[in-house]
């Protein structure tokens, strides 16, 4: 039986863990740890927890914990992050991995030096759509892929970045681009791999209480020739998300919708009926996520530690995810074309550097230190 700790009580805390809870005979959570005790409390109280409330985070350090789940502002998930790998505790941490390729790397130097198993929180990965996406991509069915189209799509109020740590370069790390469209950016990568090249552009078009970007477009080049968008927004009405990938003979995507076309004798389409149905056909026939969401990512990190494995989701998939979202915010601060990777003298390699070179566009002129405890969305279902 594997003991749990769970850093942070805020709103995404419930998801972990409600998450945990689905696997009573693997885990227990034995504590839950935040800076206001209160709300620390009030998950224990909510969820009829067996467990300790703190409000010191270091009193965990010693105590008899196998796995913690970090749910706090990412400035400060390196620290907890190391810290916790060097008290021999595995380590389950929130989206963005952190908020500087440098934190990353210390990180992941930790997990390697330590042998603690280090997760980065990508859920989406485990929904059935996303796991049959990737399974249909692998096939090769739809031939080479020629574009990619990454649509980031969400919605969040002025008040939203009222809230103490939101909305600055410091503590944050940025907007929507590092903590919205981390989850499809991280799905893109690992579904397509790297581009080589990332021209961007963002703005603050609706939230001048923020330093950071609340969209942002940036154009992709892979090694093949092959050409991407990523838009990352919070002013889009309806949040909606999707992945589409073109591919030499059909187009696929999450939600899932297929189509393809041939060539007629005189250059224009014809509908492929054959190709759609036998791709149809073979998404059909893959299995459904047993656990989905965080629930199926905390049940493969479980498995890692049982088995002495390595999860989906690691240290040095995460470092990756956040290389791209920091080529983003380079080449939208700089106007420059940037060429990946990024090495450890780059500018934007520290949180330091993306402090002093990422444009703000605004100062912070409000700060609340809580939100009432309210519903809050975390995306798509990805189903059609």
């Amino acid at each position: 039986m594997l003991k749990v700790a769970i850093i942070g009580a805020g709103a995404i805390s419930s998801a972990h863990i409600e998450s945990y809870l689905k696997f009573p005979d693997r885990c227990k959570i034995v504590a839950i740890s935040d800076s206001y005790e209160d709300k620390a409390w009030a998950q224990i109280e909510k969820f009829g927890l067996e467990a300790k409330g703190y409000k010191n985070v270091q009193d965990l350090l010693a105590e008899d914990i196998d796995l913690v789940s970090i749910c706090t502002p990412p400035y400060t998930h390196a620290s907890l992050a190391v810290d916790f790998m060097e008290a021999n505790k595995h380590v389950l941490v929130e989206k963005p991995m952190a908020s500087s390729l440098e934190e990353c790397d210390l990180m992941n130097d930790a997990a390697r030096r330590t042998g603690k198993i280090l997760s980065v929180v990508a859920q989406n990965r485990f929904r059935t759509p996303m796991m049959k996406l990737k399974a249909v991509l692998d096939s090769k069915l739809m031939g080479e892929i020629v574009h990619v189209q990454v649509d980031s799509f969400w919605w969040r109020g002025h008040c939203y970045y009222d809230l103490w740590w939101r909305g600055t370069w410091e503590k944050e790390g940025g907007g929507p681009t590092l903590n919205h469209a981390v989850h499809h950016i991280d799905a893109m990568l690992w579904m397509n791999g790297r581009p080589n090249q990332v021209q961007a552009f963002m703005s603050n078009v609706s939230h001048d209480n923020a330093e950071v970007e609340d969209l942002s477009i940036a154009m992709l080049r892979f090694d093949n020739g092959a050409l991407g968008q990523i838009t990352s927004s919070v002013v889009h009405h309806g949040e909606e998300q999707q992945l589409i990938f073109q591919g030499a003979k059909a187009r696929v995507s999450v939600p899932w919708k297929v189509t393809a076309s041939t060539s007629l004798s005189n250059g224009f389409p014809e509908k492929d009926t054959d190709l759609e149905k036998q791709l149809h056909a073979y998404y059909e026939s893959l299995p459904e996520v047993i656990h989905e969401g965080h629930a199926g990512q905390i049940d493969d990190v479980l498995t890692a530690i049982e088995k002495n494995a390595s999860p989906l989701i690691d240290g040095i998939s995460g470092r990756q995810t956040l290389e791209m979202i920091t080529a983003i915010y380079k080449s939208a601060s700089t106007g420059k074309l940037v060429e990946l990777p990024l090495e450890p003298d780059d500018a934007f390699y520290s949180r330091e550097g993306i402090q002093a070179n990422a444009t703000h566009f605004y100062e912070k002129n409000k700060s609340i230190e809580n939100f009432q405890t309210l519903s809050i969305s975390t995306g798509s279902d990805y189903k059609a």
